[in-house]
């Protein structure tokens, strides 16, 4: 396997295009001279990623899909290979997020998130393994979070999902080590999205009003503290992980914050959220 990954020339899909990290990643390959298939639900959000990666020059083509819809991810090789004759980089940006405690959460709702950030990224490598290893050379990277390292209360769904991806980007690489097919996993810190703006909230009581705005301004008031941690710029953020790519780091962990909490767990494996905790004051 090269030790540089070269992003002039390829062919990169990725998914959860139309803002954020996904937007910008899409501009930033676009302006190493990718060309692009970008996917996401949000279709007003992707044609304006789509104008400007056009603008920066990238050959560009979208495709509006639900993730949840595992026909639809069948279906994608088959437009990607028409459109484009090969696939180079699959990024698995797509990710929603489930505020609350696990006990106040409908499993359709934590199935919810398995279903976006866990299964569409399973499907998604199994539906294009065969394109990518004809290549010879090409990278899959995995969107996971710090809270793929760290699990904090109230993200219990979110968690699951992405010490998930974690777990199966690390296996899916030894199985392809010695190849041309590389696999990164990336760790994001607090990225400035809007992840947690468009998090689903717990499912108040219809019988009991009381216990209905105490859920209420309890996830409200964990929005906002949340949002408050997500302070780096998606650009800065995607500059990172691009980086990563081109020297097909097995693991890019994004940001200080998330090294520092990073390096806490690998010290106190079974303490690290108390000592998290007394480190911020209280203030995550």
């Amino acid at each position: 396997m090269a030790d540089i990954f070269r992003l002039n020339g390829t062919v990169a899909l990725v998914t959860g295009a139309a803002s954020g990290i996904g937007a910008a990643l899409a501009l930033g390959l676009a302006g190493r001279g990718a060309s692009l298939m970008l996917i996401d639900r949000d279709a007003d959000g992707l044609a304006a990623t789509a104008a400007r990666t056009r603008q920066a020059g990238a050959e560009t083509e979208t495709c509006t899909i639900d993730l949840t819809d595992a026909a639809a991810i069948a279906a994608l090789p088959a437009q990607v290979a028409e459109r484009f004759g090969r696939l180079d980089l699959l990024v698995n940006n797509a990710g929603v997020a489930l505020g609350g405690r696990f006990e106040e959460t409908h499993l359709d709702d934590f199935e919810w998130v398995l279903d976006v950030n866990l299964r569409a990224v399973v499907r998604m490598c199994h539906a294009f393994l065969p394109m990518l290893k004809a290549r010879p050379a090409a990278q899959i990277v995995n969107i996971s979070s710090l809270f793929g390292l760290i699990a904090p209360p109230g993200q219990s769904a979110y968690c699951t999902s992405k010490f998930a991806v974690r777990g199966f980007s690390e296996s899916l690489r030894h199985e392809f080590a010695g190849t041309g097919l590389g696999v990164s996993v990336v760790h994001p810190g607090g990225i400035a999205t809007g992840i947690a703006r468009n998090a689903r909230n717990p499912r108040v009581p219809d019988d009991d009003p009381e216990a209905a705005e105490t859920m209420r301004l309890a996830a409200e008031a964990g929005r906002v503290a949340f949002e408050k941690l997500l302070t780096m710029p998606a650009e800065t953020a995607a500059a990172e992980i691009l980086r990563g790519i081109e020297r097909r780091a097995p693991r890019i962990v994004v940001g200080k914050d998330a090294r520092n909490a990073a390096l806490i767990q690998r010290l106190m494996p079974a303490g690290y959220w108390r000592a998290i905790l007394r480190l911020s004051g209280g203030k995550v």
